[in-house]
């Protein structure tokens, strides 16, 4: 058996502010309560509510560790009183409220799946925020269905390189926006049916043409802003508009006739705040139904570039500069 040494090295933030806040500190290996296992992390996801959290603007939920990082993958080396869906060594990947950039991370056990066959630890790491994230907004809120057309806002991000593969690969006409050449390219080589690059047209007068005026199913959207009135007016009769996150603000000037005219719905969640019943749900739902298509080589996480944990600082510059293509990972 792995012997667990009683402190470990874990990243944290020392005081709300830019990427030099995330300092490499020694503090007490957690240990693993009820349902629980402690899991020995090899890599560790970076995502954007990780950079909220170290500007102070995304506190973790109550209980939940201070330690940034919402997905890992890694080794269970103990397991809490009455944990019996792993053993020691298991591979696995879960999704945290919180704890990630640490050496060792504790989850409840039906928040880990195990690490698919053919990823590495380092792509394992990159699966569970964006996969549980796009499921439940896209698959679940968004109720999309195979032969309807899904847009994907933000096609190169984590989230957006995920929902591309998934709902490509379950039958829908998936159309993304991204803010370059390469980035569109990288969407349309993930199944985007068509990228339109938003510094240079307009996705409501493209999708238009390219939906023969029908417009669009479902709308992963992740910008907000002046978007949100735009959703709205590219949507089919029927259509379902999901926001996740809000990058150019959650204000904004919306004439809500069209909702009405259209019986639009518009709706949105946040993930890391969910009860453990629910994300264990999720967990099932991707094992039955995504994780296949990972075996099969059908679906896969894009990673973009690995840093060392104590390098956290860089991966967070990456993180805000946006000039990557699909998932940043810390290995641990």
């Amino acid at each position: 058996m792995t012997s667990i040494p009683p402190s470990m090295t874990a990243i944290a933030i020392t005081q709300p502010g830019g990427p030099d806040v995330l300092k490499p500190v020694t503090m007490p290996t957690p240990s693993p309560e009820t349902g629980e296992v402690l899991i020995k992390v090899e890599a560790a996801g970076v995502n954007r509510p990780d950079v909220l959290q170290r500007k102070g603007a995304y506190p973790p939920p109550p209980g939940a560790s201070e330690i940034p990082g919402l997905e890992i993958a890694g080794k269970v080396v103990a397991l809490g009183e009455n944990a019996s869906q792993w053993q020691i060594g298991d591979k696995v990947c879960a999704l945290v409220a919180g704890g990630g950039y640490a050496q060792y991370c504790v989850v409840h056990e039906s928040n880990a799946l195990p690490v698919p066959a053919g990823l590495t630890m380092a792509e394992a790491a990159g699966v569970p925020e964006t996969f549980f994230t796009v499921w439940t907004n896209v698959f679940e809120r968004g109720a999309l269905k195979p032969g309807e057309s899904l847009l994907v806002h933000g096609g190169s991000s984590g989230i957006g390189t995920t929902a591309i593969q998934i709902a490509s690969q379950l039958g829908s006409t998936v159309y993304t926006t991204a803010g370059s050449a390469d980035k569109c390219a990288a969407c349309e080589n993930l199944g985007a049916t068509r990228a339109i690059n938003y510094r240079e047209e307009d996705f409501v007068e493209v999708l238009k043409l390219e939906t023969g005026k029908k417009g669009i199913d479902v709308t992963l959207d992740m910008v907000g802003g002046d978007y949100i009135q735009r959703n709205i007016k590219v949507a089919a009769r029927d259509g379902r508009i999901v926001n996740i996150a809000y990058l150019n603000g959650s204000k904004a000037e919306v004439d809500f006739m069209m909702v009405m005219l259209k019986r639009l719905t518009l709706t949105g969640s946040t993930l890391r705040i969910r009860p453990t019943a629910d994300k264990a749900a999720i967990a099932g739902a991707l094992r039955k139904t995504v994780w296949p298509l990972i075996k099969a080589g059908k679906v896969k996480p894009q990673l973009f570039k690995t840093f060392p944990l104590q390098q956290a600082d860089k991966a967070h510059e990456l993180m805000e500069s946006s000039a990557h293509i699909g998932k940043i990972v810390l290995q641990v």
